[in-house]
């Protein structure tokens, strides 16, 4: 009996050793440092999610959606994550060999940060007021044309470019009206506002017109091409590590800090709870959870187009997307 488990055992070392041997290895690219709004992807690596897809998934940090989008069209990556305006832009620009494959929020991030009592309720209510911004936020570039599409004059604003960093202690500090942010940073500002004895609140870009997607799962066409197997199986597990950090983002925190430990738990499971209704909403709940929906997606790209000053027929947004990966 001792012999057929020790010869048991050895099986099974021998056949984990093989399935590791064969895993195929996917470079995955962020858009940026680990967070919380990231926390799904690392709960798809540590919970197996991508191991039981036989994927051997290396996550790469970024500085950026225009990083994740030239990573990905360099070949430095195959399967990444960021702002599907950035892949826009740079088809627009110059063509790249990209698409997006899955959708993850079909709402916009962008917000107004302000402080509860500022009477900031509306653009309108910007008028004259000084609003700080990250120097290289992807909000920027929309900025002035949402500011229009609201009737108020973008010189009417006095806006500020910081450092990233600087934001809430200067909104904090009252040396601002308001920030510009993603959503999925809020609980970060709700701590350091706690400590001045204010309250923030949220002016969400969606609720003032802003339609489209925002960010997204994109793959390099080499990627399509030649492994389309290892992108379909990377997907699944992606969308697995969604559905369980939604359903416990706690949980998806532990996993972040487990494999990035200088991360705060707490924090970054009220990141990923700011961000669920970006993925889960009337719209995904119509189209489904992934899905580029067409009208959205031209939609999108009237917006991108507008920003920096594209003739609408310099590219057909459904030539930037394929649909065929999605898990059923």
């Amino acid at each position: 009996m001792r012999r057929v488990r020790t010869l048991l055992q050895a099986a099974l070392l021998l056949g984990s050793a093989a399935a590791a041997q064969a895993a195929d290895k996917v470079i995955f690219q962020l858009d940026w440092l680990p967070g919380g709004d990231k926390a799904a992807i690392y709960a798809a690596q540590k919970e197996g999610f991508f191991a039981a897809e036989g994927l051997d998934v290396a996550i790469q940090t970024g500085r950026g959606s225009s990083d994740a989008v030239s990573k990905l069209a360099t070949g430095a990556a195959d399967v990444g994550v960021g702002g599907i305006a950035a892949l826009m832009s740079a088809a627009a620009e110059t063509g790249v060999p990209v698409k997006a494959v899955m959708a993850i929020y079909s709402k916009q991030p962008d917000a107004i940060f302000s402080v509860k009592g500022s009477g900031i309720s509306s653009f309108k209510e910007l008028s004259g007021k000084t609003v700080a911004t990250a120097t290289f936020s992807s909000s920027n570039a929309l900025w002035p044309v949402i500011l229009s599409a609201n009737g108020v004059d973008p010189a009417g604003v006095k806006l500020l470019k910081v450092d990233p960093s600087t934001l809430a202690p200067m909104l904090a500090q009252g040396k601002v009206d308001a920030t510009i942010n993603w959503i999925t940073v809020a609980p970060g500002f709700v701590n350091v506002l706690k400590q001045a004895g204010k309250e923030l609140s949220i002016l969400q870009w969606s609720t003032q017109g802003l339609d489209g997607y925002g960010w997204c799962t994109m793959a390099s066409d080499k990627t399509i091409k030649e492994r389309p197997d290892v992108l379909k199986r990377t997907l699944r597990a992606l969308g697995k590590g969604f559905q369980f950090a939604m359903a416990d983002p706690d949980a998806a925190a532990a996993d972040l800090k487990a494999i990035v430990p200088e991360t705060n738990a707490g924090e970054a499971a009220a990141e990923f709870r700011s961000s669920v209704p970006l993925i889960q909403n009337e719209i995904s709940k119509r189209d489904g959870i992934g899905v580029f929906e067409p009208k959205l997606l031209a939609a999108t790209w009237g917006w991108v187009a507008k920003s920096f000053n594209f003739p609408m027929g310099k590219v057909d947004p459904e030539t930037l997307v394929d649909r065929r990966f999605l898990p059923k």
